[in-house]
């Protein structure tokens, strides 16, 4: 499932981003302005139902910006 890949690299993503300054989840959620429940599922790779402000919430708390695209699908 696509929605389930993509999930998953974006928790990755998150993730690593944390590591790099050693933000612990606590201070993670409080940059994002929400719970330490709500980030454990922008973690969550299985979790996809994670609604889009709370990625753009934790891309921002570590520094990035967020970007969606849609292309052109191959022809089949």
């Amino acid at each position: 499932m696509q929605a389930a890949a993509v999930k998953r690299a974006l928790a990755e993503a998150v993730g690593e981003a944390m590591k790099e300054p050693n933000l612990p989840k606590a201070k993670m959620a409080r940059r994002m302005g929400t719970s330490r429940s709500q980030l454990d599922r922008v973690l969550d790779p299985a979790y996809t139902a994670v609604q889009l402000d709370s990625l753009i919430k934790a891309a921002n708390a570590v520094g990035r910006d967020l970007r969606i695209s849609l292309k052109r699908s191959a022809p089949t």
